[in-house]
């Protein structure tokens, strides 16, 4: 694979490595560097690359910044008992023009993912996802994306795209692949009326930071039915965070963060993975290990992913079947692992693109609601979508 546009990484960070104890991650990942070049990736499942582009960033003030501390971090952890190998592919600096540096994040993606190479993209803004999004064109037919974020990112299409107005442009410009997009964590108070309701009008998904932080679970489903996570920093806490990267005094903590990665990497489906809003500063250990621990939880989930989606056989599942009103709604539960998920059959019927959401992972207490007569909410999204 050609990947002539990435950066080595820094040799400040890779004699930072060589003083590590043999046993830290960094002793164990192929480092892309100036001496040995882009390492071999016949055997690599898992691929860092970082993203020195922010000009798209509402308050960009053309500061150059470097990913070096959270390597420095990363690689002086220690793994687990993992099998995937890890591969740091060093840095996409920025192009001439923005768009040159999309170009280049999202063909490394698209070659990535054709070789079953897990894409963790470090950032940078969070416009990134943009591209991300456009490196599924000729992968897959529809693309599900979740961001961890305190706000919706809406926006307005018409207007050139920036780090807090990026979805509009997913959601409009041709080709039309996105099915599902999901807000986990958003701040009421962060996002206007009309953006609220265009969420609810498209029938997208969105968890509130309150009910995240009662019930951390609440979001494996989504995140199991999810192709991109992207993570904005600014979801976390002030508290948990170093200056530069301090944005509210409420938000998600350092637990709950990792937790999320934790559930994106267990995911079958994810197959690209972003941290965006990185903004070091002189006091930037705490932001660094932060991004540092959520990558490790991340690469743990991958470690911990079980294939238990398989219906073919009736020895790997449990069928359930409940009644409300004239809607028969069947659920189907893994022998191997106890998670759900619910039939949507009308939608591999009506649009081809769709017949891979025909099985939508839910939660057992789905299940239980719809005992009580009660319509699961991602069930009755995904349907309203699929008629409109």
């Amino acid at each position: 694979m050609n990947f002539n546009f990435l950066s080595p990484v820094s040799d400040l960070v890779l004699a930072h490595n060589e003083l590590l104890s043999a046993q830290a991650l960094g002793r164990k990942i192929k480092i892309h560097s100036e001496q040995n070049g882009i390492p071999d990736l016949e055997d690599v499942s898992i691929a860092i690359i970082g993203v020195l582009e922010n000009r798209n960033d509402i308050n960009y003030i053309g500061a150059e910044f470097n990913l070096d501390e959270i390597r420095k971090s990363f690689y002086s952890l220690y793994p687990g008992t993992w099998t995937t190998t890890i591969a740091d592919l060093g840095d996409i600096n920025k192009g001439e023009s923005v768009e040159d540096t999309y170009f280049a994040l999202k063909t490394a993606i698209n070659l990535l993912v054709k070789k079953n190479i897990i894409p963790v993209i470090l950032g940078g803004t969070q416009d990134l996802t943009y591209p991300n999004y456009r490196a599924y064109d000729n992968l897959i037919p529809m693309v599900n994306i979740v961001n961890v974020d305190s706000k919706f990112d809406l926006g307005d299409s018409t207007k050139p795209i920036k780090n807090n107005s990026f979805v509009g442009k997913i959601v409009l410009d041709k080709p039309y692949n996105l099915f599902n997009y999901a807000t986990i964590g958003y701040q009421t108070y962060f996002n206007s009326q009309e953006e609220i309701d265009l969420m609810d009008n498209l029938y997208f998904e969105s968890y509130r930071l309150g009910d995240v932080s009662n019930n951390i679970s609440l979001v494996e489903p989504v995140l199991r039915d999810a192709n991109i996570v992207t993570i904005d920093l600014s979801s976390v806490r002030s508290a948990e965070v170093s200056l530069n990267q301090k944005y509210s005094p409420n938000g998600l903590d350092g637990k709950e963060i990792c937790a999320i990665s934790r559930y994106a990497g267990i995911s079958n489906k994810v197959t690209s993975f972003g941290i965006y809003e990185y903004k070091p500063s002189k006091d930037d250990e705490i932001t660094s290990m932060l991004i540092s621990q959520m990558l490790w939880y991340f690469i743990e989930g991958v470690n911990l992913r079980v294939k238990d989606d398989d219906f073919s056989d009736e020895r790997n599942y449990q069928k359930f079947i409940t009644l409300i009103e004239s809607e028969e709604l069947i659920f189907y539960k893994s022998n191997k692992t106890g998670r759900w998920w619910i039939e949507i059959p009308f939608l591999s019927e009506v649009n081809n693109k769709l017949k891979r959401h025909t099985l939508l992972p839910c939660m057992h207490q789905d299940y239980l609601d719809a005992c009580n007569n009660k319509v699961p909410d991602r069930w009755y999204k995904a349907f309203r979508k699929n008629c409109m």
